[in-house]
This record gives C-alpha cells, sequence and structure tokens, in this order.
C-alpha cells in the first residue's frame, strides 16, 4: 500500500532554515569567502533572491560561488534549496549531498537532502539522511515529521507513529504533524482490526469494532445489533452497555439508553462517562434530580468538564432553580473556545433565557447577542463546506466514471 500524500516543504520551513542556516552560516564562515567581496556579494544576493522566489537568479549566483569555491559548503547547500524548489530533483540531491560531505553538522542540510530524496522516491535515502538530522537535532520536530512521511511510504506504519508522536510532541499545534499522526494511527488500527478479523471473526471484539465503525457511518440500527452481539458474547463485559446505550441516545430511544445506562452502572458503579448520559437521559425524560445527583458525582471527578456544567445547568433550571443553573451556564461561558462550540452556543441561549425570567433585559440581551453571532458564524462555516461540497462534486462524478 503506497502512501500518496505527497507535501514540499512549506515556506515557513524554508524560511527558519534560510534565516538561521543561510545568514548565520555565512557569519560563521566569512574568512572563507571575504577574501573576494564579488563573491561575498554575489552569495549575499542569491540568499536574497531565494528568500524572494527568484529561482533562477537564485540559481545563477550560487552555480557562480559552487564554481568559484567549491568547498563552501553553504553555497552547495543553498543551490540544493533552489533546485528542490525547482522541483530539480536530482540536482537537488546532487547539491545538498554535497554540503553534508562537506559540512555534515551544517543545521538543515540532512533534513533538506532528505526531503529531496523523499520527493525523488529514494525512501532508504530518505530515511537515512533525515534519520542523522534528527540525531544532530533532537528537538527538529521537522526531521520527525519528514521521518514519519518516509516511513509511511515506505508502507511502515508502526515507525511513522513513533517519529510523529515526537514531533507531536514538540509541536501540538502544527497541523501537518497532525494530519500524517492521525493518518499513521489510522493505519495500524485499520491493520489491527483486519487480523482480528482473519483470526477470529465471530469475536465479540469484531463485533464491538464493527458496532463503532457503523455508528460513525451513521447506521445506528446495524450497531445496535452488533453490540447486542457482543453482549449476547460478553454481558458482563465493562463498556458495552455503555456503548449500546449512546446509541440508543443518539437514536432517541431514552427508555432503552436509560436501561443500557443503568445495566452499565450495576458493571462500573463508578463510570463518569455512564453517569453522564444516565444524566442526559434523565433530562431528556424529566428528571432532573436525579440527572443533578449524577452530575455531582461526574463534577467531583472532572470539575473542568464544560459538557458535564451545561448538563448540570439544564438540570437545576429544570427544577426553577435559575440562580444556581446560571452559575453553571456562566461557568461554561468564561471558558469561551474551550467548550465545544456547540456547548458554548447553547450555554448563551440558555443564559438569555434564564436572565429574562430574572427581569435583567440588559444580561439576557448581551447573551442572546453573543450566542446569535455565534450561531451566524456556524452557519456560515456549514455554509462554506458545503459549497466546497457541491464545487468538488463534479470532480467526483468524474473519477467516478
Amino acid at each position: 500500500m503506497t502512501y500518496c500524500k505527497q507535501i514540499w516543504p512549506s515556506s515557513r520551513l524554508l524560511g527558519i532554515h534560510l534565516a538561521a542556516a543561510c545568514w548565520a552560516v555565512f557569519g560563521l564562515s566569512g574568512d572563507v569567502i571575504a577574501q573576494n567581496g564579488l563573491l561575498e556579494k554575489t552569495f549575499i544576493q542569491g540568499t536574497e533572491a531565494l528568500r524572494n522566489g527568484q529561482l533562477d537568479e537564485a540559481a545563477s549566483d550560487f552555480s557562480k560561488i559552487t564554481s568559484t569555491s567549491p568547498a563552501f559548503a553553504p553555497g552547495h547547500f543553498n543551490l540544493g534549496l533552489v533546485r528542490l524548489q525547482q522541483g530539480r530533483l536530482d540536482d537537488a540531491v546532487a547539491s545538498l549531498s554535497k554540503s553534508v560531505s562537506l559540512q555534515p553538522t551544517l543545521r538543515g542540510a540532512n533534513l533538506f537532502l532528505g526531503i529531496a530524496q523523499y520527493r525523488n522516491n529514494d525512501f532508504e535515502g530518505a530515511a537515512h539522511s533525515l534519520t542523522r538530522e534528527a540525531r544532530l537535532d533532537p528537538k527538529s520536530a521537522d526531521a520527525l515529521l519528514w521521518l514519519g512521511v518516509v516511513e509511511l511510504a515506505r508502507d511502515n506504519p508502526v515507525a511513522a507513529i513513533a517519529n510523529l508522536d515526537k514531533a507531536a510532541a514538540l509541536r501540538p499545534k502544527d497541523v501537518d504533524i497532525l494530519y500524517h499522526r492521525g493518518r499513521a494511527h489510522m493505519l495500524v488500527s485499520m491493520q489491527d482490526y483486519q487480523s482480528m478479523y482473519e483470526m477470529a471473526p465471530d469475536s465479540w471484539r469484531v463485533h464491538q469494532v464493527l458496532a463503532q465503525s457503523y455508528v460513525e457511518a451513521g447506521r445506528l440500527d446495524e450497531a445496535v445489533l452488533e453490540c447486542r452481539k457482543a453482549l449476547q458474547a460478553k454481558p458482563q463485559e465493562p463498556g458495552l452497555h455503555q456503548a449500546l446505550g449512546d446509541v440508543y441516545l443518539k437514536k432517541n430511544d431514552l427508555e432503552q439508553a436509560e436501561a443500557e445506562y443503568q445495566d452499565e452502572l450495576k458493571i462500573s458503579p463508578r463510570s463518569p462517562a455512564t453517569m453522564y448520559g444516565l444524566a442526559v437521559v434523565s433530562i431528556d425524560r424529566s428528571k432532573p434530580e436525579v440527572a443533578a445527583d449524577l452530575l455531582r458525582h461526574v463534577l467531583e471527578r472532572e470539575p473542568g468538564s464544560t459538557n458535564a456544567l451545561y448538563q448540570m445547568g439544564r438540570a437545576e433550571a429544570q427544577q426553577g432553580k435559575n440562580d444556581e443553573a446560571i452559575h453553571y451556564f456562566s461557568a461554561v461561558v468564561a471558558v469561551g473556545g474551550q467548550a465545544e462550540p456547540e456547548t458554548l452556543r447553547q450555554s448563551y441561549f440558555q443564559l438569555s433565557q434564564l436572565y429574562r425570567r430574572q427581569r435583567q433585559p440588559d444580561e439576557s440581551r448581551a447573551a442572546l447577542e453573543a450566542f446569535t453571532k455565534l450561531k451566524e458564524q456556524a452557519d456560515a462555516k456549514q455554509q462554506d463546506r458545503l459549497q466546497d461540497k457541491l464545487k468538488h462534486a463534479p470532480e467526483t462524478q468524474e473519477t467516478a466514471r
């Protein structure tokens, strides 16, 4: 299975190494080229051209430098970056390999050599170069990211995970890292599930996995059947009644969901997830006292759970305890974007209604305005996604033909 998600080094990554490698190395190695003022000027001009995306000019300048000073590693390095950006991969590999041979510890040289080799489908060479870079700089998230990408291309997602997990620890909000890391974990999961199915097709675990896949696909009736098959084989297995209760809740079959959650609590009486699910069902079935008692236990275990705080607000509001409800909804609003978008929106809406009942028109108006703004933003995002889907639909249909 060949990994087809090819990515180019980002402009951010190139910029880091141009600024840090080219200028710093130039300064450190100034004695090498200071003897020739014209050479120094050419190097500066080439670096600026590369930074500005003027690739032909940069290639011309760095070619002059490598011809005049063939032992000057940064010249070969920068020429390699130009060739990489131009898509001249053989030339890029040659120039970057030369820079590494002249100065093995040159920052970024092994990294970009590995990237060039990867783009040139030399996965073995890329892994070797990127491993060297990671050893030289163990905190290089970029080297670990590209090592993960290379291992995915080599059909080795387990090795990819090892590198991408380290990269994610260094840069937890990097979208590229998160994408490839998620892909690697998904591939390992698929391999594990396939092995499970081949070894024990009638195992309760297989039914459990099938149920999860049906839930993700929105095929809830089939998910119920698979959950029940798993329970038939393992009626006392922790989590199975919880999973079935969650499916029934999605189906809005509150009576069945309540029964499954209650059965789960007989097996796992301190499960916060089960108590939370039963609390939601209890609110929807107009049993706010039951819900509030369950949610107190959940919040003792997870005091920062915005979903539990929101549901507690609902339970208190159902009991007519407006001040207490306002307290809980306000706690959700206070953390803002840390809460799930729908939870935050609904907290504002609930506050607008409660303040109105409390005859606090200014507070009610402010909460309703915040709810309306968030809803408009969500609707706009939904519309953008729909338009994007429609825009690509003809391409998908054409591909299918």
